[in-house]
């Protein structure tokens, strides 16, 4: 704990100082630019890998990067989900999934994790992902079952979020964005889901007319 302690130290005397602005201007409110659902795998760093700063990302973490399906039962996720777009009226959802997934390994042996038995219920949740690579992967290798269980499960997190009711009113009005995400630990690339061609491609393909448009108002305001 003492490495902590002394990044908290570090934190007061060096960091603080230098975005004091912000920090004061956040302690008055937040109005966040996504909801970003990841895994609670230490390996993902959020805000290194978006570049974001304090404020920009509404994250919320779990084994999996997991959404359950909309129930009368109030959960964790769920009651997240309703705030980040409900109250505070984020535009984008981004579910990201991860290599070298542990949880998406368990997803794949469910049966192993008797020890485990609330792990295994909750990646019940990623069992339609399961399925899906079982049905029509036969053929491939085990890791590129493994890839696609990724980009499936992330696929079938953001149906499980249309099934809540702030997030379908939010779709309806076409005042929020869904996003679907695969970061890979090795290599730093990240893959974006292309709804409309139903594949996957590199993020400067998937988003080549946001960063051209940003390229632009940057140019602006410089010239």
């Amino acid at each position: 704990m003492s490495r902590f302690a002394q990044g908290v130290v570090k934190f007061q005397r060096e960091v603080y100082p230098e975005k004091q602005k912000l920090f004061e201007r956040l302690s008055t409110g937040q109005s966040p630019e996504a909801l970003f659902i990841t895994c609670s795998d230490s390996r993902i760093e959020t805000a290194m890998i978006t570049q974001t700063e304090p404020g920009e990302l509404f994250i919320c973490r779990n084994a999996g990067n997991i959404v359950p399906p909309h129930t009368n039962q109030t959960g964790g996720m769920t009651a997240s989900i309703e705030f980040a777009i409900g109250a505070l009226r984020i535009p984008h959802i981004v579910v990201c999934g991860h290599t070298e997934c542990g949880a998406m390994k368990g997803a794949m042996n469910r049966e192993g994790l008797t020890n485990l038995p609330h792990v295994r219920e909750w990646l019940g949740y990623a069992q339609g992902a399961v399925d899906i690579v079982e049905a029509i992967g036969a053929g491939l290798s085990p890791e590129e079952k493994m890839r696609m269980l990724l980009e499936q499960n992330v696929i079938l997190q953001l149906a499980h979020l249309r099934t809540h009711p702030t997030v379908a009113v939010a779709l309806a009005q076409k005042t929020v964005q869904l996003h679907g995400w695969v970061y890979d630990i090795k290599s730093g690339g990240v893959t974006a889901f292309d709804e409309a061609r139903e594949t996957w491609v590199p993020v400067d393909e998937r988003y080549a007319a946001d960063l051209a448009e940003a390229a632009l108002e940057r140019h602006a305001c410089t010239a």
